[in-house]
């Protein structure tokens, strides 16, 4: 059988050149199998594939036979139509596609089909288009029942290959046409494997960069500027800074710079209980002690590896742990508990802490070998009191992302509220104008955040309204048996909230009052203090009198 063959015919743009194409072709008995026609800047381009089966007429005379066409200006053997190779465009756009894809038309018959359909049905090409959906899978297929509803379904399913079951979840859409009436529908698939890897790479930690840091004051920009510079060094860190300044994130923003390819391990010291700080951080072997597990456990230096493992309330480690992590950073390797081979650290170290280290020295309290080893770069990050030109900035960003956490309407800051903002010496730091702010959104129903929705911590709320927590100055205390006494009580509450209020836990709080965790929560419940949801502050009780009113 003789191929087809296809031409490309330019002319000037005129009326009736289809029509002299037509005549000429069926005064020699030629088929005409597909004719495209292009206007462009005055010209017609006519693109048109011929069946030269019966004449086998030779393509010089074919050519010639075209230049006696009326206002023809050149004429050439072309390889591919302009629509096939629309076609062969769109057939590898949707092979590049992640997803799986097959259409039917409205009496289900296949028309389209990319590598992702065929690799999942473990079918050729050929063997999906122009099949009917029916052959293809079992007639309660997602593509058949979204045909005979014609509404979409979305379920998870599985097709037997010769390969073995493969799992996939599958979503399907009827098409319509312009006019509204039904023309078939689509199919897409995704792999479940593909999927769980999705799900994976979104529940990974958020990378934090110093992009990611809010503000425009001199003091944090060099600050950012000195930490990108030492960031590819392998040197120790010592981050200082007072709770809820971002110790952490400066942290993290340090290691995403730094462009290793490890993890970022954080590591709570003031969490970790005394006993298992060290099976924690250097692991143990098979056997070590009772409840160790059977093949040991590495120790989250050795998880950190090509890293940074990050100390965080580095102040807080007792003094038996303290020597042996001044071992590991002197010497480099770690040791599991009860092994003898020395496991080589490959991992940047980090520190961080809220306290004053060198006092800690002159008390006994910290290590000081273990102090100038840590203290080499030393990056001071200060508190929102000293930085208050950012606060405008980091209020106005705080205030968008929990607006559109709680899809509530853009919502903007008054000018007092401002005003209220910058008077508050925020011993809470950033973290404590986050809460400020998200509590302020979230019990706001205007378009404004006014002054009276900003509740800083030194007015806890008691479901909307300012609490009592002390006696006012100018009250009559002449009926109020042990009045010093109940004064006292209420300056103990007042500085409690405040405490409880801006640090995130209460044992922190605790550290920021210098009493014991064990302490603190004997006066919590002494005064019996209450946080019911992590949306309400710390707040005293409300008495009889005050419920009533």
């Amino acid at each position: 059988m003789v191929e087809s063959k296809k031409f490309k015919l330019l002319f000037k743009d005129r009326i009736g050149i289809v029509f002299d194409i037509t005549r000429l072709m069926l005064e020699h008995e030629l088929n005409i199998i597909c004719m495209e026609v292009e206007q462009k800047d005055g010209f017609a381009q006519i693109s048109v594939e011929l069946d030269n089966s019966e004449n086998n007429i030779e393509t010089t005379q074919m050519l010639s036979l075209f230049s006696t066409l009326p206002g023809i200006e050149s004429q050439s053997r072309l390889k591919r139509l302009p629509q096939e190779k629309r076609e062969k465009w769109i057939r590898i756009l949707f092979d590049g596609m992640s997803e799986g894809i097959i259409s039917v038309n409205s009496k289900g018959l296949i028309n389209t089909a990319n590598s992702v359909a065929c690799r999942i049905l473990d079918l050729p090409y050929e063997g999906i288009v122009n099949t009917h959906i029916s052959e293809i899978s079992p007639k309660n297929n997602i593509l058949m029942e979204c045909m005979e509803k014609r509404v979409p379904v979305s379920r998870r399913k599985s097709a037997v290959t010769s390969t073995g079951r493969v799992e996939f979840y599958g979503s399907a859409k009827p098409i319509h046409d312009s006019q509204g009436d039904f023309v078939g529908a689509v199919l897409l698939m995704k792999d479940l494997k593909e999927v769980k890897a999705m799900v994976d790479a979104v529940m990974a930690p958020i990378e934090i960069s110093f992009d990611d840091f809010i503000g425009n004051s001199p003091a944090i920009l060099n600050l950012i500027t000195f930490a990108k510079k030492i960031a590819e060094l392998d040197t120790i860190v010592s981050i200082t800074g007072e709770s809820g300044t971002g110790k952490e994130l400066f942290a993290r923003a340090i290691h995403y710079e730094s462009g290793r390819s490890g993890p970022f391990i954080p590591i709570n010291c003031a969490a970790l209980p005394e006993q298992l700080i060290e099976s924690e951080l250097f692991g143990y072997i098979d056997g070590a002690f009772t409840g160790a597990k059977k093949k040991g456990k590495p120790g989250l230096f050795e998880a950190a590896r090509n890293g940074t493992i990050f100390l965080d309330e580095i102040g807080d480690m007792p003094p038996g742990p303290q020597a042996k992590i001044l071992r590991v950073l002197q010497d480099g390797f770690v040791r599991r508990i009860g092994g003898v081979e020395e496991i080589p650290v490959n991992a940047r170290v980090i520190t961080a802490t809220n306290k004053k280290l060198n006092e800690m020295v002159e008390t006994g309290d910290f290590r000081e070998d273990l102090f100038y080893r840590i203290n080499v770069l030393t990056i001071q990050i200060p508190p929102l009191r000293e930085r208050l030109t950012d606060i405008p900035l980091m209020a106005k960003t705080f205030l968008y992302q929990f607006n559109r956490k709680l899809q509530k309407k853009e919502q903007t800051i008054s000018r007092e509220a401002f005003k209220k903002l910058a008077a508050y010496s925020w011993p809470g730091n950033v973290r404590e104008l986050q809460n400020v702010i998200e509590r302020a959104a979230i019990i706001s129903d205007s378009s404004q955040i006014s002054a009276e929705s900003i509740h800083l911590n030194t007015q806890p709320l008691c479901c909307g309204k300012v609490c009592r927590t002390s006696t006012p100055a100018n009250e009559d205390l002449s009926n109020d048996e042990s009045s010093l006494k109940n004064r006292v009580a209420d300056y103990e509450v007042k500085i409690l909230l405040e405490a409880l209020n801006s640090t995130p836990s209460i044992r922190k709080a605790a550290t920021l009052l210098d009493i014991s965790h064990t302490a603190l929560l004997k006066k919590i419940e002494k005064h019996q203090l209450r946080n019911e949801s992590k949306v309400s502050p710390w707040e005293a009780p409300v008495t009889a009198e005050e419920d009533f009113h």
